[in-house]
């Protein structure tokens, strides 16, 4: 009748519970569900792709076994970290989060190519970027400073008005000075003439009138009499011939406004309040 009565103690339950449950705290310890880290198949087979990749060959076992203790830590590491509260107000964690949701948006973007179409309609609505620059043909006398003296100024007016008598058609080939430099230019962009006689010499040709014969107009050379004969201005190429670079800004321009309506959309949900001196500022939903 004791012995009866001593199995029904509740005492001895709850030490019977507590003997049979130790073991299964021992092996989980305080580890909550929650706590987990699961290295997937797909992972490791990931990490040893990215391990192929850089080395040209398989890891060996230890070397995978090696990458996978490193991302055991990293995932340890950053829980602990943000259970610490470590991942509070700190620019480098904060800027990362927003660059990684920007890639988001901006991928949204490039998942499907812009069509012929698009890209045709963007170069018709942004022309200027890719137009070519002006071409410029001309004629040049040249002076020789270190010959002529004192002599330049006069030497010069006294050519030019006899240049513009005979005109665009004028034989100059045996008239002014030797210069290691071609007489008559066919073609050439500012940067071109730029670098041949200099930036000032250009600046002055691309200003002249076509027709007619001017100067004298300064080089890093000496003087010249030039005559304008033909200004091509930039044209824009067709489609087919600069499609990578208008393909490159019709993308960059959508991703800008990409980033744009998603920052706008946070806005409404975000109200934002700036702080002034002695008063608070609550900014409207547009950003303004």
């Amino acid at each position: 009748m004791s012995a009866r009565r001593w199995w029904r103690e509740p005492l001895l339950h709850f030490l019977l519970i507590g003997i049979l449950l130790f073991p299964v705290f021992h092996w989980f310890g305080d580890v909550r569900a929650g706590d987990r880290i699961l290295v997937t198949r797909e992972r490791i087979d990931a990490m040893a792709e990215a391990f192929a990749r850089t080395w040209q060959r398989a890891p060996t076992s230890q070397e995978l076994e090696g990458l996978v203790d490193d991302y055991v830590r990293d995932v340890m590491a950053a829980r602990e970290a943000r259970a610490m509260g470590l991942d509070q107000d700190d620019v480098v964690i904060r800027r990362r989060l927003r660059q990684k949701l920007e890639f988001l948006a901006e991928d949204s973007v490039t998942a499907s190519p812009p069509t012929e179409h698009q890209l045709q309609d963007w170069l018709d609505a942004h022309p200027d970027p890719f137009r070519t620059d002006p071409e410029y043909a001309f004629r040049q006398v040249f002076l020789d400073p270190l010959k002529r003296g004192d002599a330049l100024e006069k030497d010069a007016a006294r050519l030019l008005q006899r240049l513009q008598a005979l005109g665009g058609d004028a034989n100059i080939r045996n008239v002014g000075d030797s210069l290691m430099v071609p007489r008559d230019i066919e073609r050439m962009k500012v940067g071109e003439i730029a670098r041949v006689f200099g930036d000032r010499f250009a600046q002055q040709v691309i200003r002249l009138q076509p027709g007619s014969w001017s100067g004298p107009i300064r080089s890093e050379f000496g003087a010249h009499l030039v005559y304008l004969y033909d200004r091509r201005t930039g044209a824009v190429p067709p489609l087919g011939e600069i499609r990578p670079q208008v393909e490159r800004e019709y993308l960059a321009a959508r991703r800008r406004e990409a980033l744009d309506d998603l920052y706008r959309s946070l806005r409404q949900r975000y109200p934002v309040v700036i702080e002034s001196e002695g008063e608070a500022t609550l900014a409207t939903g547009d950003g303004t």
